[in-house]
């Protein structure tokens, strides 16, 4: 038979139980919705993601204190202090391949103006922190200056979350005193809006100021929690990075039988890392939402049966007038295949649906994918051919004359 004939007779089938035809299709719709709903979640935060880390600047270098082995005992790295004002002159000074080299030093605390206060966090940075390391433009006022930075100056920029709570009213707070502890600072400059990381991180509660003011009076420390540097671009970032630790060995003056009591970090590892993360989970969702494809396969397979058995006459009368065993195999595999088919076309416009209802009243990212779809429908495809070929060729292979008898 033509497949055209073919198509009409299946249609024609599951138009008699069209119930049952859709009861059949539902574990496929559901498997199928769910996978591509959950490949949307996966590949959408990953996009994220790398938006985010990407948008900090891909040749953005982070450098931390490391834990270190003290008296048999592995320190918390939160605790060890080894970076200082000298590790960024030294490596302004003898760092060719880095364009800008930032201290922070940070804090957290209550802001207060007035009656308003909120616990947020001060970071201690240099004037390089905003135009070539986190390229941060501001949205009113000026930007400390390295004038303020040698004299300790006590001025300040706000993210606008912080703003929004300690200025409730839309008052302008430039040119306003807040206080950070008991510390007094002048708001000269508010930071435009960044959102949340790629970490869940509110990026814009925070406040900036010199990181000398920030070391020396509200920390009353010399050492830094963290040094920011920038290559000259992209691919001078591992030179970069090389060039870092040479430097920072020699101003710890380690052994070659030291360990780093530092650790160097750059924007393209941490990429790198939440991309696997974030891919490894994509697929973990989908093989878990898979397994309603295969719920799905059993059931075409079990209606199936149940459709051979009740069209045993039928069967039976075709092979009578001249239908071969292949006829009546490619039949029934059009059936099922045509159930499978279907029910992954609803799946699909189902799918996307949730995905685009997820990020409407969730605000999670997603991202539908070509390749999950054709996917899906290669899957359906393999689905309806794989669970409906025994069915079929049980019914192929019928007795003609047994067939007719049936009751």
């Amino acid at each position: 038979m033509s497949l055209f004939n073919l198509l009409r007779i299946a249609l024609k089938a599951l138009q008699r139980n069209k119930l049952r035809a859709f009861l059949t299709m539902l574990g496929i719709i559901i498997g199928v919705a769910s996978v591509i709903a959950m490949v949307a979640i996966g590949q959408g935060s990953k996009q994220s993601i790398q938006q985010q880390l990407s948008g900090m600047g891909s040749n953005m270098i982070i450098i931390r204190p490391n834990s270190n082995v003290s008296a048999g005992a592995r320190l918390d790295a939160t605790s060890v202090q080894t970076l200082t004002l000298d590790d960024v002159k030294a490596l302004q000074k003898q760092a060719p391949h880095l364009s800008a080299v930032t201290p922070l030093a940070s804090s957290k605390g209550q802001a207060i103006y007035g009656n308003n206060n909120w616990p947020t966090t001060i970071q201690g940075v240099n004037p390089q922190y905003l135009d070539v390391i986190r390229q941060w433009p501001l949205k009113d006022g000026i930007a400390f200056t390295d004038r303020d930075v040698q004299s300790q100056n006590k001025v300040c920029l706000l993210g606008q979350t912080v703003i929004t709570n300690l200025f409730p009213n839309g008052e302008n707070p430039i040119g306003k005193y807040i206080r950070f502890g008991k510390v007094p600072l002048l708001v000269i400059g508010t930071l435009s809006a960044k959102g949340e990381s790629a970490f869940g991180q509110d990026q814009d509660d925070v406040i900036l100021a010199p990181f000398t003011t920030v070391q020396r009076r509200i920390l009353s420390t010399i050492y830094l929690q963290n040094i920011y540097a920038s290559a000259t671009d992209e691919k001078s970032t591992t030179a970069a990075t090389d060039e870092i630790s040479g430097i920072l060995r020699a101003t710890h003056r380690l052994k070659s039988t030291d360990e780093d009591d530092f650790a160097v970090r750059t924007m393209q590892e941490l990429i790198n890392t939440f991309s696997s993360t974030s891919q490894l989970l994509t697929v973990l969702l989908a093989v878990i939402s898979g397994i309603s494809l295969l719920v799905g396969g059993i059931g075409i397979m079990n209606i199936m049966y149940v459709s051979v058995t009740e069209r045993t006459k039928e069967i039976g009368l075709r092979m009578s007038i001249g239908a071969r065993g292949i006829d009546i195999l490619l039949q029934f595999l059009t059936e099922a295949i045509l159930i499978s088919i279907t029910g992954g076309i609803i799946g699909v416009v189902l799918g996307i649906t949730s995905a685009r209802l997820v990020t409407a009243f969730l605000s999670w990212p997603t991202l539908v994918t070509e390749y999950s779809i054709i996917l899906s429908f290669l899957v359906c495809f393999i689905t309806g051919v794989f669970f409906g070929y025994y069915p079929a060729q049980k019914a192929s292979r019928l007795d003609p004359i047994e067939a007719l008898r049936y009751e």
